[in-house]
């Protein structure tokens, strides 16, 4: 079970890259689904003998001849010789028992993920399989230490979770259990690398690095659907155009399947206690209690029947810009707006300080400022944060109740006159980017703090499993440890429950900043 598939993938590197070890002749993997024939399939295309085996042998001689056809496609593509697909279709076998995987080097299982059924088929694969053989798990959500538990030496046991599609994907995460050897997380490292993979390290915690780290990706959408701050078009098209996210977590989760996603929400708040700040969404919860998992039933958030339109992000209709701005104080990491506000034609003019909201002045007296986590109130409206201010091309603002509609379209005409689509919002706390992004900072910070996995593999791990524009802890470094702190205060304070609170870690960078 895992949630990080149709994320515009990646290529992997080829097989066999500079320093690799020597692989290891025959591969073994158990479970002949989605990610057992994916995983198959990236052995197989390494170089190795590989034995397809599953508990009904009829699904392992299916999948073998699907493997087969997916070869197929990849010569007709011009991306293998038809000389490397014939000897990789003969190095594949389907193994009706599993006695058959004795001479296996390394056992990959891609079974259901239930914890019972895979400590049973360890155990029989113990009894098989030669002592020097990996063992390894490609789970995404149970504990790799639970499933090792019932083997007699744990050691050689490690987690390989791939992500699907697992032969487009190059992120592999190396899950070290309470009790596996230090060699042999090495070696499935190597392993990894020597299959054109890129393996983060991480220990055996909830969701690993990026079921953990992704988290509030979605569930900040979701309750700023449930708060109406807009509907699932406009919140999408912002985190895209905006944030810089190559697929926005609405449209990203009808394709992954709606129950797949909120299953995995759930196991990771579980596996935390119930923390607030993993609770899983109601929204999507009636989505699958509805039987509206997505594309692959048709309807999700989306309506993907065969009319099915894609519907369109509110976007703010053209409004002039005004002739002229005031600047107050820092702008922090919208620095870069009045200068792009000058090269447009826009009279750009200094102002005195602000220490503690750096803003532009309308000519109309309202206040625009970088959201900050709060709503905005009085005389100001909120714009949202950008990955880059330069290439994005949509911004969302925020208007307190109070701002005169001039002031709004004089806001909305600005932003247009740097060539950015404006979506205007709800008065939410944080508004969307800013609000995520903090979020997965805090998230990534704490997951590194405490030793998930190194501060360089949560990056790595973010940006390649999820193709996300930037490693979260690389962002929060260009945003600043304070300004992402004082983002989650505020909405903390908005929303006193602990979803929001800094972690301790954050709180300890911001102290070693100031």
């Amino acid at each position: 079970m895992q949630d990080t598939s149709g994320t515009a993938p990646v290529a992997s590197a080829a097989p066999g890259a500079p320093g690799a070890s020597p692989a290891p002749g025959t591969v073994a993997v158990v479970g002949t689904g989605t990610m057992g024939q994916g995983i198959a399939q990236v052995a197989l295309t390494a170089g190795h003998r590989v034995l397809l085996h599953d508990v009904a042998p009829e699904r392992a001689e299916r999948a073998a001849e699907q493997i087969r056809a997916r070869l197929d496609r990849l010569v007709t593509k011009g991306r293998m010789t038809a000389d490397d697909r014939a000897a990789a279709g003969d190095r594949l076998y389907a193994a009706a028992d599993l006695a058959e995987l004795a001479g296996a080097e390394v056992v990959v299982e891609a079974v259901l993920e239930d914890l019972g059924a895979k400590q049973q088929l360890f155990g029989a694969l113990e009894a098989v399989v030669g002592p020097d053989c990996l063992l390894a798990t490609n789970t995404s959500s149970l504990p790799v230490t639970a499933v090792a538990a019932a083997l007699r030496r744990p050691g050689r046991f490690v987690g390989l979770h791939f992500f699907n599609p697992a032969p487009l994907l190059p992120l592999v995460e190396v899950v070290s259990g309470h009790a596996t050897d230090p060699a042999t997380a090495d070696r499935a490292s190597d392993l990894a690398v020597a299959w054109g993979k890129t393996p983060v390290r991480c220990a055996d915690a909830p969701g690993f690095v990026v079921n953990r780290v992704a988290r509030p990706f979605y569930a900040e959408a979701f309750r700023l659907y449930e708060e109406r701050a807009a509907d699932p078009a406009t919140l999408d098209a912002v985190l895209r155009e905006c944030g810089g996210f190559r697929m926005g977590p609405f449209e990203l989760t009808d394709l992954i399947g709606q129950d797949v996603n909120e299953a995995v929400t759930r196991s990771v708040w579980e596996a935390f206690s119930q923390d607030p700040k993993f609770t899983p969404s109601l929204a999507q919860r009636r989505l699958v209690e509805s039987g509206r998992l997505g594309r692959k039933t048709g309807h999700g958030w989306y309506d993907h029947g065969p009319d099915a339109s894609v519907p369109a992000p509110h976007t703010a209709a053209a409004r002039p810009a005004p002739e002229a701005v005031t600047v107050y104080g820092v702008l922090g990491p919208a620095g870069a707006l009045p200068e792009l506000l000058a090269a447009a034609g826009v009279d750009v003019r200094q102002g005195g300080p602000d220490p503690l909201h750096g803003h532009l002045l309308l000519p109309g007296g309202t206040r625009l400022a970088l959201t900050d986590g709060r709503a905005p109130h009085g005389p100001e409206i909120h714009f949202d944060l950008a990955l880059d201010y330069r290439t994005a091309t949509r911004v969302a603002l925020a208007a307190s109740d109070t701002v005169p509609e001039a002031d709004v379209d004089a806001a909305v005409g600005l932003f247009q006159a740097l060539g950015k689509q404006v979506s205007v919002v709800e008065p939410v706390p944080g508004l969307v980017v800013a609000r995520t992004v903090a979020m997965l900072v805090d998230f990534a910070t704490d997951a590194a703090a405490r030793g998930v996995a190194s501060v360089e593999d949560v990056d790595t791990a973010m940006r390649l499993g999820v193709n996300y524009p930037a490693g979260p802890l690389e962002w929060g470094s260009r945003l600043g440890t304070g300004w992402v702190a004082r983002v989650l205060r505020n909405l903390h304070a908005s929303c006193p429950t602990g979803r929001y609170a800094p972690s301790q870690a954050l709180q300890r960078g911001e102290r070693a900043q100031s």
